[in-house]
């Protein structure tokens, strides 16, 4: 019960008014004339009797009623429960959550037992669909009004290593019931996890035809440990720089000391303790990782002894393999840029490439294509065999970066891209006295996040015509700095100056280390990603040239992952299981993906009981297309008129006490 105006009751406070007219009010006695008292005996009189309540009958129906008063002004009211009315042709549907989080203990045989118990009440003729959802939704069967195909349904749902994903259940609602044309009856068996709920509430939105009965496995929140990130090197050249650095957390859980295991293709190579605080979560690093030639399995355990064991490993892969070389050309007598750059490289812990220099007139004889990359620094005239071998590699894959300076101008073209050079540009005295990065495009991965050039100066730029390259950065007077051009399926990167701290100071600037480093990788082809992804992630599997080449890929079961239509057809592939994934190319690039839960599944809060509500009430307060009330309801019933009722009948009665008491008196008296 609750109260429209609770602040009259405040008023109870007049319920003194009957103690003082019953028991406090001072007695008093009527004089009466005597002749003489010498013939009364002297003694006191007790006035307890007078502090006794006097007619009790009236007392309580004089309080009762101010009581009544007090409660009328406070309006009071009750919830009343409206039961959903059953709407022409509705559809139910049984929604059961089979994410990670559902294999904790035994929630996921919970929700399908109860599941089956609506399918089990189901009437003749009333249909029927499940469904299971995680991060995507599955449709399990057809809209049916049998119940064995029903069950046979619930029972082939499985848990996943997906993430929950209410919002995506919502949409997949909303298009079902558009295209169905007829209201759903929604039941939903999940942990209820928050992690689940959407960022934004508007993507729960529920159409009006929908009506939601959301049926929470687990209201409270169990502890449990994960681990929750490793971060390991993709690719390992020496053993001895390699280090891997693991998060352990704890949702819930009081603070304890968990055993946090290394293993490598099998095999335990180290443990150590991390102390999780409560609640919390622990870092412990492993300083060296010793791994095989080739690619490597590793896993990070922990024991954790709870619910969900699903979340107390976590995997990640790793190729060792030599550095590969690299072609760094430079005029006689000028190593200032070679320098720098092999310095660049060193200082940014990138040991994936070797730099072997050579000088224009060493370049006769060299064959581009056992190199990496290749760096044209500032030269001027190459032999005619080497700059042919250099167009045939780029347009065989390769890739070239040229930085342009005072020898450069010498040609009336850049080499390779035969981009034209226009002039060279020089701050002098007379004018500004450098010249600064304008603009960068962010995206290149030359530059990615790193485009803080703004105190950079360039002295000299080589101004050439772009033509047809990708301008990935201009000077502030528009010429072009950076340009990317493909030629073939190769990648000519022209700088518009030098790596020598002549024509510029670049060098001596953070951000020329990480430049160096991401040009290094670009230009190599040496793929930076993380050493292990999410479920739910895409793999790219081939490239335009690569069409109607198989692609093998074999999950973590070891069994294929794709049909022979789809080995020659598919371009990506998703991955629905943690583990690892064995991609094999035709073009002999090979890979071994490790894949991990999404780790917000690890947190078992569930949502809070508002949060459902709101939820469930999302598509209250309309029609729906069958008519009748489309979910229950609870409205407020005012009790104002009742209580006016019983004021009115206790105040009559009240009267005709006091009357009869006042009768009495007055014949006492």
């Amino acid at each position: 019960m609750g109260f429209f105006t609770p602040w009259f009751l405040a008023g109870v406070v007049g319920v003194g008014l009957p103690v003082w007219l019953h028991l406090l009010r001072k007695h008093r006695t009527t004089p009466q004339p005597f002749s003489s008292l010498m013939f009364f005996e002297r003694h006191i009189q007790s006035s307890i009797k007078h502090r006794r309540l006097r007619y009790l009958l009236l007392f309580a129906a004089r309080t009762l009623l101010l009581l009544l008063i007090v409660l009328a002004f406070a309006q009071p009211y009750v919830q009343q429960k409206i039961l959903p009315v059953k709407r022409t042709g509705e559809v139910t549907v049984l929604a059961i959550d089979n994410s990670l989080s559902m294999r904790s203990g035994n929630r996921l045989q919970q929700a399908r037992q109860m599941a089956k118990s609506v399918v089990g009440g189901l009437h003749a003729g009333e249909r029927a669909q499940v469904m299971a959802f995680g991060q995507r939704v599955q449709v399990m069967s057809e809209v049916a009004d049998d119940h064995a195909p029903l069950n046979a349904a619930i029972d082939a749902i499985e848990p996943s290593d997906a993430r929950t994903s209410f919002g995506e259940l919502t949409r997949t609602l909303r298009s079902v019931a558009q295209s169905l044309h007829l209201p759903l009856a929604v039941h939903v068996y999940s942990d209820m996890q928050q992690s689940g709920m959407p960022s934004n509430f508007n993507d729960l939105r529920l159409n009006s035809d929908i009506r939601l009965e959301p049926h929470a496995i687990e209201k409270k929140q169990e502890p449990n440990f994960a681990v929750e990130n490793v971060v390991a090197p993709r690719r390992v050249y020496d053993n001895k720089k390699t280090r891997v650095l693991v998060t352990v957390s704890g949702y819930g859980t009081p603070k304890a000391t968990r055993n946090v295991t290394l293993w490598l293709n099998g095999r335990v190579t180290d443990t150590k303790m991390a102390q999780v605080p409560e609640n919390g979560r622990a870092t412990v690093e492993f300083l060296s990782l010793d791994v095989p030639y080739g690619r490597n399995k590793g896993e990070v355990r922990i024991d954790s002894a709870d619910t969900l064991p699903a979340d107390d490993t976590f995997y990640f892969s790793v190729e060792r393999s030599d550095p590969r070389h690299a072609l760094f050309v430079h005029e006689t007598g000028n190593t200032r840029g070679l320098l720098y750059f092999k310095a660049a490289l060193e200082a940014s812990g990138q040991s994936a490439f070797e730099i072997d220099d050579a000088t224009v007139e060493q370049t006769t004889n060299l064959n581009p294509s056992k190199y990496a990359f290749v760096v044209l620094s500032d030269v001027g005239a190459l032999s005619g065999s080497f700059e042919a071998g250099l167009r045939s590699y780029v347009r065989g894959g390769g890739s070239v970066l040229i930085a342009l300076g005072h020898m450069s101008v010498a040609r009336a073209k850049v080499p390779v891209s035969d981009d034209h050079i226009e002039e060279t540009r020089y701050a002098g005295r007379e004018g500004e006295r450098f010249q600064s990065a304008a603009w960068l495009d962010s995206s290149h991965p030359s530059i990615l996040k790193d485009d803080h050039w703004d105190d950079v100066k360039f002295f000299q730029a080589i101004r050439i015509a772009p033509g047809n390259a990708r301008v990935v950065g201009r000077l502030t007077d528009q010429t072009p700095l950076l340009m990317d051009q493909q030629v073939g399926d190769g990648h000519v990167l022209v700088f518009a100056s030098t790596f020598d701290n002549v024509a510029n100071d670049f060098p001596l600037h953070a951000s020329f280390v990480p430049f160096i480093e991401q040009t290094a990788r670009y230009l190599g082809r040496l793929e930076g990603g993380p050493s292990s992804v999410a479920v739910g992630s895409f793999e790219e599997l081939r490239d335009s040239r690569e069409v109607g080449a198989a692609v093998d890929v074999l999950d973590p079961k070891g069994e294929r992952a794709l049909t022979l239509a789809e080995a020659t057809k598919a371009q990506n592939i998703q991955f629905t299981e943690t583990g690892f994934y064995d991609i094999r190319r035709p073009n002999g690039r090979n890979e071994l993906v490790a894949v991990n839960a999404d780790r917000h599944e690890s947190d078992l809060t569930p949502a809070s009981p508002e949060t459902l509500a709101l939820w469930q009430n999302t598509s209250n307060g309309t029609t729906a297309s069958g008519g009748g009330t489309t979910s229950e309801e609870q409205k407020p019933l005012s009790l104002w008129w009742y209580v006016m009722v019983a004021v009115l009948v206790l105040a009559l009665a009240e009267s005709l006490l006091g009357n009869q008491h006042l009768s009495v008196d007055k014949e006492a008296a």
